[in-house]
């Protein structure tokens, strides 16, 4: 745990610290934090000037050595998706098509390694449309059985350039020439526009990629998402990660890094207060007892006891921990958004509303943070 404020660029140094002998970092931190900054200075801080041989793809001759800044450090954040944008064909409203910058290193590989045959498996666990890539003009067209050149939804695009994504990672893990620079992944937020079915599925997949990539690169994940978080946190940690809650100390202008294998896991009380918000909106789903479940156990081992009843009101303790015993089960794979019916609606705020007044959880200066802050910086 860091007990002072660290500046940015202490930050990203205790992050590559961490990744000296760790294969991954995970950071909690609620929107408005910093996270995307923090990703940017984190790939900012491995560019380093690197003099190489001329091959014949340089457009320079009179020189036998080409002096250019390399970085370390593939990235996914709120950058990555402007990389592309749509020609949405305003004069005829019938070639639709999503433009890339071709430019980006992000791209090394695309036109020389059948990226689409990556692609496609990834993006066909969450997606029903297809896609053709024109390398000569660098778009990108949609399509579905009944349509052609469709624009696809902002959360169907921002899926497409996930799988991407994961596509070039798996190039970069498999030691793959055009992405040999490759030595970090840095992860910031991929889930923004996503329902919970798909945050969980998201999550899953990244898991057993990045733990494929074991040993060959370094990753470090963050996220305000409490759920999503959770699932990483579980899939990735018998390699023993690094986990922090991360929160911005205005007053001091710093960061704090809270570690989580020491302390009460506050990713949980983040997730608790995520349940507190979705009772009170109404939008429940049958996955929900899953969470509620999983916070009772975290708090009850923590007060040292096995079983999780402890945590429930003694009048409906009984009726409390049967109805979650049969509420909640089953691994990621079987969580689905279906939405609660009413009873079990009552009945799980009745319970969470027990818990809140049971336990008092606080943490008030970051938890108002939250709810003053709606966006990334």
């Amino acid at each position: 745990m860091s007990k002072r404020p660290l500046s940015m660029n202490r930050l990203v140094q205790r992050l590559r610290d961490d990744l000296k002998d760790k294969d991954f970092v995970l950071l909690y931190a609620y929107n408005g934090t910093g996270k995307t900054r923090l990703s940017m200075a984190f790939k900012d801080a491995g560019k380093k000037e690197i003099t190489r041989p001329m091959t014949v793809n340089d457009t320079v001759d009179q020189a036998l050595t080409i002096t250019e800044v390399q970085g370390d450090t593939l990235y996914f954040n709120a950058y990555t998706e402007d990389l592309f944008h749509w020609d949405n064909d305003l004069e005829n409203d019938s070639e639709r098509c999503l433009k890339i910058n071709s430019g980006s290193k992000f791209f090394s590989g695309f036109k020389e390694l059948a990226i689409e045959e990556k692609i496609r498996p990834y993006l066909h666990r969450y997606a029903d449309y297809e896609f053709i890539i024109d390398y000569e003009n660098w778009t990108i067209s949609f399509s579905r059985e009944d349509a052609e050149n469709i624009k696809v939804s902002r959360g169907e695009e921002n899926i497409f350039i996930w799988c991407i994504f994961l596509a070039i990672c798996e190039l970069a893990i498999d030691g793959d020439e055009a992405y040999a620079w490759v030595k970090f992944i840095y992860i910031d937020d991929p889930i923004s526009s996503l329902d919970d079915n798909n945050a969980i599925a998201v999550a899953s997949d990244l898991a057993q990629l990045l733990n494929r990539g074991r040993g060959k690169l370094k990753t470090v994940i963050s996220s305000h998402h409490g759920l999503f978080f959770n699932v990483m946190f579980n899939e990735l940690k018998k390699s023993k990660p690094k986990n922090y809650f991360l929160h911005r100390d205005d007053e001091a202008e710093g960061y704090v890094l809270q570690a989580t294998d020491d302390t009460p896991f506050f990713h949980h009380v983040a997730m608790l207060s995520e349940l507190q918000q979705v009772a009170e909106s109404g939008k429940l789903y049958t996955h929900h007892f899953n969470s509620l479940r999983s916070i009772l156990e975290k708090t009850a081992t923590f007060f040292g006891h096995d079983d999780f009843s402890i945590c429930l009101d003694d009048k409906d303790e009984a009726v409390h921990a049967r109805a979650l015993n049969l509420l909640s089960h089953g691994g990621y794979s079987i969580y689905e958004p279906r939405e609660m019916m009413e009873d079990n609606k009552n009945l799980f705020k009745d319970i969470l509303a027990n818990f809140l007044e049971r336990y008092q959880f606080q943490l008030p200066e970051i938890l108002a943070a939250q709810t003053t802050q709606t966006s990334n910086t």
